[in-house]
């Protein structure tokens, strides 16, 4: 695919058409578009450009999440965010509609906060959120009202004092979850067997962060 650095490895890949946009969410709560094709091409095993030299990132800003859209004005569509604290955060996709090159606020973060992880949304969904120290919670996207673009954010998750999140996903009935520690152990879940409970609980056991497992 790619030559990388020894201390560097491909964490996501994806499809994308040259008219999509490519939505750069950051750990500052901002997010930057590109369209797809006034992105740097490369041969197969070139190495790539470093993202700050397509984004105009800030100096203590790093890219967290990224989404491919086709239509920025869809109806019914949801970007739905998550950070490392637990706060979640629904908007409509169309108030993402107006790029600007120089970024803008996605989310009002807490101090110490940042924006981890985000998805597209269809309003109906269930959400799953996922937690260091291996617990998780299912909740109906329902339980989230729509936020304004600079919005704070209600509480997803209560999370124990050295816990923090590492993921958000949708959870429908007839999918599995896929949970992998930092030891490289993983085991595969029924998504209904994580029973459906309102936003801003604990949560429930997800996969156990042994001393074999990791986090």
């Amino acid at each position: 695919g790619m030559e990388t650095k020894e201390d560097d490895f491909v964490r996501d890949l994806f499809i994308a058409s040259a008219h999509q946009y490519m939505l750069f969410f950051t750990t500052q709560g901002k997010v930057y578009w590109r369209k797809v094709h006034e992105l740097p091409k490369a041969s197969r095993t070139a190495r790539g450009r470093a993202i700050v030299n397509v984004l105009n990132l800030g100096a203590d800003e790093a890219v967290t999440a990224f989404l491919p859209v086709r239509d920025l004005n869809e109806e019914g569509r949801f970007v739905f965010m998550v950070t490392k604290t637990g706060v979640i955060k629904k908007t409509a996709l169309k108030a993402f509609s107006n790029p600007r090159a120089a970024g803008i606020i996605a989310l009002d973060l807490d101090p110490g906060d940042q924006l981890w992880d985000v998805l597209l949304s269809s309003g109906n969904d269930n959400i799953l959120i996922a937690t260091h120290k291996g617990l998780a919670i299912r909740f109906p996207e329902k339980d989230v009202r729509p936020m304004g673009r600079t919005a704070r954010g209600v509480i997803g998750i209560r999370l124990q004092p050295d816990d923090y999140v590492v993921g958000v996903s949708l959870a429908e009935d007839d999918k599995t979850v896929l949970s992998v520690t930092e030891n490289g152990y993983g085991k595969r879940t029924q998504v209904g067997e994580y029973r459906l409970q309102h936003r801003g609980g604990q949560g429930i056991i997800n996969i156990k962060t042994s001393k074999r497992n990791g986090n």
